[in-house]
């Protein structure tokens, strides 16, 4: 791969949260048409890196860098990262009581088309985009009238989602365990809407514990974290080995 074919290369990275140091010189490369899995034990550090690389507020960068299609994105607001094409689906979606799908999707949408000096579209023009949208994921119309991610099962607040990432149509989508929780038909919808969206200019960070998703979804790597940095990479066999024998055996060999 060309320099200009990585999207995110994440280099020594430490980061704390309320003074207590979760990424520990954490380095990753992806690079356009890479889907790439992270798994890891219950505290390792993968949530906090995928909130570190949207800019969460909550979280202090003590050294290192990362680096988005070639420039440094550590004094970006999480707000700009996104227009520039970065995307989190959150493990927990949360609620937003008052505000409408519809709305919340719109105004993303043309907030979005604003940052890209491209003209706003029309509440009608919109309606057209997001309903083909809908589909990939199973989802009904009503869906749009009702308020944001209440009163969603758990299933449906996933596949919203996944109905922002392919709205959004992001350079980058980080998905922090989009698969808990599903059952099986709805992991096989979400994992539909990933290959739709996937393309080889696009790039993928699936974080997991499950091989489960990963029979749907394909990594091209596959990344265990433990202690705020990763500590193994292979391919997707790994994540089978993972499944059968947990992360004990892979602590004692590293």
């Amino acid at each position: 791969m060309n320099r200009v074919d990585t999207i995110l290369e994440i280099r020594n990275l430490r980061a704390s949260i309320n003074e207590s140091e979760i990424l520990k010189n954490l380095n990753l490369v992806v690079n356009k048409g890479e889907i790439h899995a992270i798994m890891g034990p219950n505290g390792s550090g993968k949530s906090t890196l995928s909130k570190v690389v949207a800019g969460h507020p909550a979280y202090s960068i003590i050294s290192g860098d990362i680096i988005y299609e070639g420039k440094s994105i550590l004094n970006l607001e999480p707000e700009e990262r996104s227009h520039l094409g970065i995307f989190l689906a959150f493990q927990y979606p949360i609620e937003i009581p008052g505000v409408s799908n519809e709305d919340f999707l719109y105004l993303s949408y043309n907030s979005k088309l604003k940052a890209l000096n491209k003209d706003e579209i029309s509440p009608i023009e919109f309606f057209s985009i997001i309903s083909e949208k809908l589909k990939i994921v199973d989802m009904s119309a009503t869906f749009l009238s009702r308020n944001v991610n209440e009163g969603f099962s758990g299933g449906e607040k996933k596949r919203n989602e996944i109905v922002q990432m392919l709205l959004l149509d992001s350079k980058l989508s980080i998905l922090d365990e989009t698969d808990s929780g599903l059952d099986i038909d709805a992991l096989k919808i979400i994992s539909n809407g990933i290959r739709v969206f996937m393309n080889e200019e696009k790039a993928i960070i699936l974080i997991t514990h499950y091989q489960r998703l990963l029979d749907y979804v394909k990594p091209d790597f596959i990344h265990v974290m433990k202690d705020g940095k990763i500590i193994k990479t292979g391919s997707a066999e790994l994540a089978k080995q993972l499944e059968k024998k947990g992360y004990e055996w892979l602590e004692k060999s590293s």
